[in-house]
């Protein structure tokens, strides 16, 4: 049985096609894992919605406290870390990540990016040792084997690989790479364009994303297995410094 994390992380409420200026991401989340299930009912789905209910952001306490060994913790800094904790338990109990993740101003909403700055935690998904020879951080989460989906959109069109605006996307090449630095490194991505453009195009735009969300559930379903479920990575913080 699968454990499915399902987030969305769009300031609009409801989906595009239900709702009146409806999130394309929501619709494509809700899309991918309503088919997922159809096939696998009995697989577990999480759900967490950053777009309405966002992250704190980091504070300097909050880097005081991660960055404390925490068996040195004093009670407040538990207090500050409850809430990445609790994400990053979420993220820990995870075999595939559907992430809907629109773009904004080039990037992640704040919401998504609070919630990337919580779960990217020294000694939980990454391990840190300033002595360690070569490289002093390391992923934890590689043996964990997790599945990443990014179901993306944005307003203009032609930010895909070698197209005109790909160095202005700093949306899935972002979220690649904090994935990446805990792990995570087995990605797709789907996306809506000509969202600001409205009309015939965009319509083409949401069919063709349907068809590919459609076509990757296919394919996972034929072709991914659940990793074996890991005990959670054992916590590494040794030498650290909280003077970010």
């Amino acid at each position: 049985m699968a454990r499915i994390l399902h987030i969305d992380s769009s300031a609009r409420s409801g989906a595009s096609g239900q709702s009146p200026h409806g999130s394309h991401t929501r619709r494509l989340s809700s899309r991918f894992v309503a088919r997922w299930r159809t096939h696998r009912p009995g697989d577990t789905v999480v759900y967490r919605d950053v777009g309405q209910s966002p992250p704190a952001p980091v504070t300097g306490r909050w880097i005081h406290a991660a960055f404390t060994a925490p068996s040195k913790r004093e009670p407040w800094m538990h207090d500050v870390l409850a809430q990445s904790d609790a994400l990053v338990d979420e993220l820990l109990g995870a075999d595939l990540i559907v992430a809907g993740v629109p773009m904004y101003n080039f990037n992640v909403p704040a919401q998504f990016k609070a919630y990337i700055d919580n779960i990217v935690r020294v000694g939980r998904t990454f391990g840190f040792d300033r002595a360690r020879t070569g490289d002093p951080y390391w992923p934890l989460l590689t043996e964990a084997r997790k599945k990443l989906v990014i179901l993306t959109s944005r307003g203009d069109f032609g930010y895909g690989r070698g197209e005109r605006l790909e160095a202005m996307n700093h949306v899935e090449p972002s979220i690649r790479t904090a994935f990446g630095y805990m792990g995570i490194t087995d990605v797709d991505s789907v996306a809506i364009e000509y969202d600001e453009f409205g009309g015939e195009r965009l319509q083409r735009s949401i069919a063709h994303a349907e068809d590919q969300v459609d076509a990757l559930v296919a394919r996972l379903l034929h072709e991914w297995t659940p990793p074996p479920h890991l005990a959670p990575p054992t916590a590494v913080l040794t030498q650290a410094s909280h003077g970010l």
